[in-house]
């Protein structure tokens, strides 16, 4: 079993003692890709052409190597190649990976699964993965359906039970649904909110998840789950689609100010075009040396520097796209 000692652990300690300040925003790449995408994982070169395994595999390493994310997430097949190689092993980041896959991230190219309530499944098992890791993510997404529902939280359930032996630690991803399920957009975050507390309140210490990962639903309903039970509920969002470089910044922003003190992001690191200085700018602005559109500016300026064409023009990248940022 891999010892929990590094840096996260340090600042999961600071927060959980009300002693954070924002440089113990933890920040974590989501390079678990390939569970979700395939092939698509990796992302696209210039020529359109798709990008390789050892591609990501190398993308992982150079943000491994840089020191500024405190999580590498990744399907359990890069994790122990990674972990063969050395890459983690005098690096500040926790090596992760996804140990479960639901059904409502299977997003092969043609396919409908995210139309249909999430069931669950895992691919990855605990008898493999233990060997070089200590720290996994589980997802869910609720419904609003009965059945399903009670199956994804009843395989929470068994999956805390296999884990606990091997004294394996993990975070909880709770999606918002991919569909119509019937609750309006507006109180969307108040019905995930309240189904996370619902999934997690009978789950003692030694078996609950260190952090969360959920969508950013507004201030509103993010001020109110961290504030809940700060000493012992350590909120994170995720990123969801790549957006603008002014997204990025602006979730990041936005989130930690309304107690967020985890960014997993995934699409909006591996498809920008400088991934390290995304995420070195996404910090400066987490830690307000500089307000998102600053940053923004700031990047094209690297890109410039390092004669890297952008993927939209500096008046285009300042825009908000996401409209619960623009709330």
């Amino acid at each position: 079993m891999i010892a929990p000692d590094r840096q996260l652990d340090r600042k999961l300690d600071n927060i959980r003692a009300g002693l954070y300040t924002p440089a113990d925003f933890i920040v974590a790449d989501a390079k678990d890709g390939d569970m979700a995408f395939g092939l698509l994982a990796p992302g696209p070169n210039p020529d359109g052409t798709l990008k390789t395994k050892p591609e990501y595999l190398d993308a992982i390493t150079t943000m491994t190597e840089s020191g500024l994310v405190d999580v590498m997430l990744l399907s359990a097949s890069s994790a122990e190649t990674l972990t063969q190689r050395g890459v983690f092993e005098h690096s500040v980041a926790t090596p992760a990976v996804r140990m479960n896959d639901t059904t409502d991230i299977w997003m092969a190219r043609g396919s409908s699964y995210r139309e249909h309530p999430s069931a669950p499944f895992s691919t990855a098992d605990i008898d493999s993965v233990s060997s070089f890791c200590n720290l996994g993510l589980y997802s869910m997404t609720f419904s609003n359906d009965l059945e399903a529902d009670r199956a994804s939280l009843e395989a929470y359930r068994n999956f805390r039970h296999t884990i606990r032996p091997y004294g394996f630690r993990h975070f909880l991803e709770v999606f918002n649904p991919a569909f119509d399920i019937g609750i309006p957009d507006d109180a969307l975050g108040d019905y995930v909110n309240d189904m996370i507390i619902k999934a997690i309140a009978g789950v003692i210490s030694r078996d609950a998840p260190q952090f969360l990962k959920i969508q950013f639903n507004g201030a509103k309903a993010m001020s109110e789950l961290a504030s809940y039970d700060p000493e012992n509920l350590i909120v994170g969002i995720l990123g969801g689609a790549k957006g603008t470089t002014r997204d990025t910044f602006e979730l990041a922003h936005q989130a930690e100010q309304s107690g967020a003190r985890v960014a997993l992001f995934g699409r909006k690191i591996n498809l920008s075009e400088a991934p390290v200085e995304l995420v070195r700018l996404m910090r400066a602005t987490i830690e307000q040396e500089l307000s998102p559109t600053q940053a923004v500016e700031r990047y094209h300026e690297h890109l410039g520097e390092h004669g890297v064409t952008p993927h939209r023009a500096l008046e285009d990248d300042l825009q908000i796209t996401e409209p619960v940022l623009e709330s």
